[in-house]
């Protein structure tokens, strides 16, 4: 694997890439990382720009690729989707083509509100933009994937044990909000996870099932690796030696396919109610492995996911993860379309 192979590609979701390249991206993160702290970093999306449309709102993506771009000497332009023309029903294809010729590189972030809740709407969009675009595009966040994200946090739990992380138990636990979230987070972390040959327990109360196909490629993915999947509604069991914990709060099943205006939001918050104790509490983390960190892509509903003296604890390693965003998507930049030998 060459970085010339990588060159170009599209980053849509992370079981699209081959181990490999993910793990090139990962290796140059810490080079990255290395040369930040040291005061060397090299120039490697020098005079390039990285187009950000984003149709919906974000904290740490569009700050971590901003900064990302500045620190390669390139520059990472916001786009709010709503200020475009796009907005007035201007075609994909004509904005794709337009930021090609433009820019070197396309992140679209489009989820939940932006695509009235139905489940793939978002992925689809993205998929039509990269149909068209002849730069990279980036895959910043949909209902179906985040790999970015995904990508950053696998980074992190291999600096965190260091480096060897087959066989580690990772448990993604729904935890209550009475925030409606979409599926794609949780789902690029399993596809991941189950990539390096970690053993994933999915944890969360009946009703909450996440896409079946891509279930159904994560247990691929740990048969062609040695990890393992588990699904299960015992939360105390699934935390007992775990080495990796991320509650995150998801939107059911029912209401994903069925879209969240149909399905009815009092509805499925009335069913997020049912299950209030789905939260990371001390008690429970004190189940985890002596050595086991709590991850969260943030934001983490403090209170309600998870309580502040779990988030604020030796084990959370929530900030270490946000900064990692940081050099993991340099590299990501630096790698699809910028200079790198």
């Amino acid at each position: 694997m060459t970085v010339a192979d990588i060159h170009g590609k599209d980053l849509i979701s992370t079981q699209e890439w081959d181990v490999e390249e993910i793990s090139l991206a990962l290796d140059l993160a810490r080079s990255i990382k290395q040369w930040r702290y040291a005061g060397n970093v090299p120039e490697l999306f020098k005079n390039k720009t990285f187009f950000m449309l984003f149709y919906n709102t974000s904290t740490r993506t569009r700050a971590s690729f901003e900064a990302a771009a500045t620190m390669l000497g390139g520059h990472a332009q916001f786009i709010d989707f709503a200020t475009t023309r796009g907005a007035e029903g201007e075609a994909v294809k004509d904005i794709a083509k337009m930021y090609e010729r433009f820019g070197h590189a396309l992140g679209i972030r489009i989820l939940e509100s932006a695509v009235d809740y139905v489940y793939g709407r978002g992925n689809a969009t993205i998929r039509e933009y990269a149909q068209h675009a002849k730069i990279p595009v980036i895959n910043m966040a949909d209902d179906m994937y985040h790999p970015t994200q995904a990508m950053a946090d696998i980074f992190t739990i291999m600096e965190k044990f260091g480096g060897n992380i087959a066989g580690k138990k990772y448990v993604i636990m729904w935890a209550y909000s009475d925030k409606i979230r979409s599926w794609g987070s949780v789902q690029d972390e399993m596809l991941i996870a189950t990539r390096y040959g970690m053993d994933v327990v999915l944890a969360y109360p009946p009703g909450f099932d996440i896409d079946e196909k891509l279930v159904e490629q994560a247990r691929e993915n740990a048969r062609d690796s040695g990890g393992g999947l588990e699904i299960t509604h015992d939360l105390k069991a699934a935390m007992q030696g775990a080495h990796v914990v991320f509650p995150r709060s998801w939107a059911s099943h029912e209401c994903v396919l069925t879209g969240l205006n149909r399905f009815g939001k009092e509805r499925e918050l009335e069913l997020h109610n049912r299950y209030r104790d789905w939260r990371l509490t001390r008690e429970l983390a004190d189940l985890m492995d002596r050595r086991g960190i709590i991850t969260h892509v943030l934001p983490v509903f403090r209170g309600q996911e998870a309580d502040d003296d779990v988030m604020d604890s030796s084990r959370s390693v929530i900030y270490d993860q946000a900064e990692n965003l940081l050099y993991v998507r340099a590299a990501i930049l630096a790698l699809l379309a910028g200079d790198v030998d």
